[in-house]
């Protein structure tokens, strides 16, 4: 969400911003409708003011004994209070018609955001760790959890349909694993505080957040009117909505591992085969809330605390800067983190770390009061995967896999294994 007052400021750079986006300019249609609410509020203010005015004149006129006048200004006020309404009403419709042009326009970009209109257009920054050199034919990791006899596609094709699996034994063992070891070293060591929030909300929570109104097909609802999360990204963030948090409070710094829900509604004919891409999966989430200050310095420490989890596994990755297309709606800069998967011989996303800005503090109206000002300002807000649960496993999977089908368990995750050291 934007201010349209900072629009009507700088219009050019709002559109310039929206172009880079792959919009056509946006901010004319927006002062136009601003505008027209504008006029119905003066109007209103107008005869709000005669209305009083009218109102005041009835007393006087009855105390001077003149009824005749009393009547006219009452019949005067009576028509004015039905006139208020209507222009009452057409404000409240034009202020929602301005806010809904508003609530679908994606964030605007920082100056560092490369242009470009996808993933070819995305920067990498950096590599960290060589691929791993097989002496055999490297397998994807549906191929190894089959023929293990720990990854069942077809039993949860039965129960849920595409895009689903059952982990068994040791693979649902190292799922688990992951997931506790990344929150461990996110709570005790990165400073974030663990949290386990609900993975039902409400309409608001994912407009807060910006998945609705725009995303909603890729979302999946419940009968009552509650949406699953597509990643506690949403709960999480929502933590501080509709509130006004002391600056000594800053930066919060929350985590989640939940089940994220996703339609997958664009993907249709991608990755259809095992666990790149499902409609049910595991993932550690990092939220932060700060000042606007400290917004950019807070990107780079959350995307060193995703970075550290893979340090830790030791899988090769690289860092990219996404194109200014590429980016989700509500990110200003968005940077993943690509993990090598030998059985695809490419990089593929395990996590994004964004900031949004105030994007989504407009949406949620959650605020800051800075210290000596009495004056709350819209906090800014950041999240990042640390990490897909499930892409770790299948990084892993593939990465440490053996030419006999085995599967060795990383040094960090073997505490977590009861010391286990080969899946096979």
């Amino acid at each position: 969400m934007f201010d349209i007052r900072w629009i009507a400021e700088d219009a050019e750079a709002f559109d310039h911003a929206m172009a880079r986006r792959g919009l056509k300019p946006q901010a004319a249609a927006l002062l136009a409708l601003d505008e027209k609410r504008r006029a119905t509020l003066t109007e209103l203010q107008r005869l709000q003011e005669r209305r009083n005015a009218a109102s005041k004149k009835i007393g006087q006129a009855m105390a001077a004994g003149d009824r005749e006048e009393a009547e006219r200004l009452k019949a005067e006020v009576a028509a004015l209070k039905n006139r208020l309404q209507e222009l009452e009403e057409r404000a409240r419709r034009q202020r929602e018609e301005l806010e809904r042009a508003m609530a679908v326009l994606p964030n605007m970009p920082l100056d560092e955001v490369p242009d470009g209109e996808g993933e070819d257009d995305n920067v990498e920054v950096r590599k960290v760790g060589a691929p791993p050199a097989f002496d055999f034919a490297p397998k994807e990791h549906y191929a190894l959890g089959e023929a293990l006899g720990l990854m069942d596609f077809e039993a949860a094709a039965k129960m849920s349909g595409a895009r689903f699996v059952v982990l068994k034994g040791a693979l649902a063992r190292l799922q688990r694993a992951l997931g506790q070891f990344m929150l461990d070293v996110q709570t005790a060591e990165a400073g974030y505080a663990e949290t386990d929030p609900p993975l039902l909300v409400r309409d608001a929570a994912l407009f807060g957040t910006g998945q609705l109104p725009k995303f909603a097909e890729d979302l999946f609802a419940t009968t009552d009117g509650r949406w699953l999360i597509p990643t506690a990204e949403v709960p999480l963030t929502n933590l501080v909505r509709d509130s006004i948090v002391e600056e000594e409070a800053l930066p919060m710094r929350v985590c989640a591992l939940t089940p994220c829900f996703r339609a997958e509604a664009g993907a249709a004919g991608r990755d259809t085969r095992g666990m790149i891409r499902q409609h049910q999966f595991p993932k550690v989430e990092l939220v932060s809330i700060t000042t606007p200050e400290d917004g950019r310095a807070e990107l780079d420490r959350k995307l060193a605390a995703a970075e550290d989890i893979l340090k830790r596994l030791e899988l090769p990755y690289r860092v990219v800067l996404l194109c200014a297309q590429d980016m989700g709606a509500a990110a200003r800069i968005t940077f993943d983190l690509e993990v090598w998967l030998p059985g695809q011989a490419r990089y593929r996303e395990i996590s994004s770390v964004s900031l949004c800005g105030d994007y989504q503090a407009r949406r949620m109206n959650a605020r800051y009061r800075p210290a000596g000002d009495k004056k709350p300002r819209f906090v800014h807000t950041l999240n990042g995967s640390g990490l897909a649960v499930g892409r770790a496993l299948v990084a892993v999977m593939e990465n440490y896999q053996n030419a006999d089908g085995t599967i060795t368990v990383p040094d960090a995750l073997r505490p977590y294994m009861g010391g286990l050291k080969v899946i096979g």
